[in-house]
């Protein structure tokens, strides 16, 4: 079996990403979104006292947006990339990320929980369900498997002393 330098396994790595494709989280939950308003207009199905709705949904949505742009805020910092089709130049351990290794996604699912607060939509928490499964499942693991493959042992003591979503 013929080895591979260790500066050309580093190069090979590095130019990987975490990911790409079809199933990327933007997409995930927009796609969610999109399927639960769909649903949400053909049959509304409401859940929350009327009262209650909107006042509830603004505060997840304030929340949302305050844990998406500190988070966003980190990775700028810290001087690596966001988007998840680039590749990961550092693992990010301060701030949100020393409770939590996915605030965006935590950001993202909060978002879709306050609107379907704030219009009331059963359906809109039926897909987000869906897009929390599709996210445990499928998107994370991938990307776990690669920021593994990237940083090695620095990137398994981060995952073993921080939560994946809280």
């Amino acid at each position: 079996m013929e080895r591979v330098p260790e500066e050309q396994r580093t190069l090979n790595v590095t130019q990987e990403v975490a990911n790409l494709g079809i199933v990327r989280p933007p997409l995930v939950y927009l796609a969610s979104i999109g399927t639960g308003s769909l649903l949400e207009f053909r049959w509304p199905l409401p859940f929350l006292p009327n009262e209650i709705s909107a006042p509830l949904g603004g505060l997840l949505l304030v929340v949302a947006a305050v844990l998406f742009f500190s988070s966003i805020g980190r990775f700028r910092a810290a001087g690596t990339p966001v988007p998840g089709n680039k590749p990961t130049t550092v693992i990010v351990r301060t701030g949100l990320y020393r409770f939590s290794r996915n605030p965006i996604y935590l950001a993202f699912s909060l978002l879709q929980l306050g609107i379907a607060s704030w219009v009331n939509s059963l359906w809109l928490i039926c897909t987000l369900i869906a897009a929390v499964a599709l996210m445990a499942y499928i998107v994370i693991p991938r990307e776990e498997r690669y920021l593994e493959r990237r940083f090695g042992a620095e990137y398994l003591d981060y995952k073993a002393s921080v939560r994946r979503w809280l």
